[in-house]
């Protein structure tokens, strides 16, 4: 952040230091100059209107390089881990939370509303969590509650054990409804 806070101020120090030039250089012998822009109406603001948005792009663009490299250092690949949640229909289980544990400590807890519900419905896939473990044996158990067959509270738990390597590791969650046992399966994949 301080990187980028940085180099913020060197681009509007270059600016200044530009623009403090331009006025120097404006003696008497660019009055000339002066006077062709005033009867060509609109020139000088086009150019400055071009070398804004020329600056605004390259300062977006900034923007995305120092938040891809905040990343890489926030969530190294060597200790990364990423949970995502994807759902079935929901015939069988109207999910209300999901509860996250990594190496039995909680790592998120999420309520769910009526519109994230149906989102996932659809098709919809959420990055429950994004965070960095350790590399060697770990264990990741999820806690689906919500309402089942008959409207009778539900909870339903999925572990799985892994070994994490010095590669990201990515987790799939998901509920499925099962039509021949007539209830939702939950499982819990290493991609």
């Amino acid at each position: 952040m301080q990187a980028c806070l940085a180099i913020m101020l060197s681009i509007a120090a270059a600016l200044w230091t530009n623009n403090a030039n331009a006025q120097e250089d404006s003696s008497d012998a660019q009055m000339p100059v002066l006077a062709e822009v005033k009867n060509q109406p609109g020139a000088a603001e086009s150019d400055l209107a071009a070398e804004m948005e020329t600056l605004k792009q390259a300062l977006v663009n900034l923007n995305r390089d120092l938040f891809i490299l905040e990343e890489d250092l926030l969530f190294p690949s060597s200790t990364q881990i990423a949970v995502y949640l994807s759902m079935d229909v929901g015939e069988y289980f109207k999910l209300d939370a999901v509860e996250l544990k990594i190496d039995s400590k909680l790592a998120t807890h999420y309520l769910y509303t009526q519109r994230q519900v149906n989102a996932l419905y659809k098709g919809g896939v959420q990055r429950l969590f994004v965070g960095n473990i350790n590399q060697g044996d770990r264990e990741i158990s999820a806690f689906f509650i919500g309402t089942g067959p008959e409207n009778r509270p539900y909870k339903r738990a999925v572990t799985l054990q892994f070994d994490k390597d010095d590669e990201a590791a990515t987790i799939e969650l998901k509920i499925v409804d099962s039509t021949s046992k007539q209830q939702a399966t939950f499982s819990a994949i290493l991609l």
